[in-house]
């Protein structure tokens, strides 16, 4: 049967351009890659927002970019999921929304709870849950993007060692996004086609191997 994948996370999943200050082309996107490389044995499910962060307000947005709040009609949507892909933090960096990786990391531990408890329609079972620490935040002479994550890059490179630990103590998977894509200099946030496309391959055997392939 058709393994379900679902792609939880901010403009990093959605697919935004740092140089067009669009969208990436659709097979750039690294769901897009990832639905590719799996091939017929999965469905992978894009559910990316920009702005979203893990469990934080941000009213400067017209929609709710609270990771927390609208995940369970999220999950409840897409049900039966075999995994859950998460990907935020990025935005949670943001001097206004939390401002710290330890925020951010308190964050995805409330959404893997809130994947864990929820109530599944028809006794469906869980997913499994892999967490991502997106690539870090690096520097840029973009002044608005600087000036809205003062202190971010050294609090973005803290993501990947909590994200770990994390994921060790509630024993979901991990997978570190440093390791295959770098954030562009042009904003220093968001991921330049290469990269987002270098995500998507290189999630391919963690995801095999979690979802039995």
């Amino acid at each position: 049967m058709t393994k379900t994948v679902l792609c939880y996370g901010d403009s990093l999943t959605w697919g935004y351009d740092p140089v067009s200050l669009r969208r990436h082309a659709h097979e750039d996107r690294w769901p897009s890659v990832l639905q590719a490389a799996l091939g017929g044995a999965a469905h992978v499910i894009p559910e990316g927002m920009n702005g979203r962060t893990t469990a934080f307000d941000d009213h400067l947005a017209d929609c709710d970019r609270n990771g927390a709040r609208v995940l369970p009609t999220i999950l409840q949507t897409h049900a039966p999921l075999d995994l859950v892909i998460i990907m935020l933090g990025t935005n949670d960096m943001k001097s206004v929304v939390a401002g710290s990786a330890f925020a951010a990391c308190q964050g995805i531990g409330r959404l893997v709870r809130l994947i864990r408890n929820h109530a599944w329609p028809f006794e469906f079972d869980g997913p499994d849950i892999l967490i991502i620490a997106p690539p870090a935040i690096c520097a840029t002479g973009n002044v608005p993007f600087a000036a809205s994550f003062p202190g971010g890059i050294e609090e973005s490179a803290k993501l990947a060692t909590l994200y770990r630990d994390l994921a060790d103590e509630l024993g979901c998977g991990f997978f570190d996004g440093n390791s295959v894509a770098k954030t562009t200099p042009v904003d220093g946030i968001h991921l330049d086609a290469e990269n987002t496309r270098a995500l998507g391959r290189g999630l391919e055997s963690t995801v095999r191997m979690m979802l039995g392939l």
